[in-house]
């Protein structure tokens, strides 16, 4: 008989998954974080998920953008591969609905909502939040953009952006092209920054 038991991530690992989540602009250089990104900024810490796998790859920037089929506050499930051909598409990585800078984005973004439509860009915010805790997070405070859920982080996994240790994503964006590839990306160095609505609107007119 054999015991199996969870080993907590060393040191040397931890250091090593932080290098493996660059916070670097890939195509356009990405001002320092503003002062919306500063202040006190926690999640809670899901101890009990700790683990020794190492982060997954994130594709770059050129390759084909991993596909997925996730559950949406739309009601309907979205298919990434759905667009090709027809729309770019925005997959905006957040961590959990109801904190602080995430409800600042997404109310940001939802405010802001037709210039992105202008852009003829398809938005899909996405977290690990289940759809009925998505669902009453848009609702609070009217949001005009439907909310993707991970809520079995297999997307944030693909994407290389889940955070092992908390058991769910940083915050990232991966601009995806009508031909299926990525054509930008900016992962955040900490859940607690993000870019602007203005960062994001420039690599998307950028890369048009």
């Amino acid at each position: 008989t054999f015991l199996r038991r969870t080993i907590p991530m060393s040191t040397t690992a931890s250091r090593a998954a932080r290098r493996n989540t660059p916070g670097r602009l890939d195509l356009i250089a990405a001002p320092r974080p503003g002062p919306w990104a500063r202040g006190t900024f926690s999640f809670p810490h899901h101890s009990r998920f700790m683990t020794t796998t190492a982060p997954a790859r994130q594709p770059d920037v050129g390759e084909l953008a991993p596909d997925f089929t996730a559950d949406s506050t739309s009601g309907s499930a979205v298919t990434l591969s759905s667009f090709r051909g027809r729309k770019r598409v925005l997959v905006a990585f957040f961590p959990l609905a109801f904190t602080s800078t995430c409800t600042a984005e997404l109310c940001d973004m939802s405010e802001e909502f037709d210039r992105f439509t202008a852009e003829d860009v398809v938005v899909l915010p996405m977290s690990v939040d289940s759809v009925p805790t998505l669902k009453e997070f848009k609702a609070k405070h009217g949001m005009r953009v439907d909310l993707s859920s991970d809520f079995k982080r297999d997307v944030s996994r693909a994407y290389g952006v889940l955070l092992p240790e908390r058991f769910f994503s940083t915050r990232a964006y991966f601009l995806i092209g009508t031909d299926g590839r990525i054509q930008w990306r900016y992962i955040e160095e900490s859940p607690g920054q993000r870019r602007s609505n203005q960062e994001i609107l420039d690599a998307i007119q950028a890369t048009a």
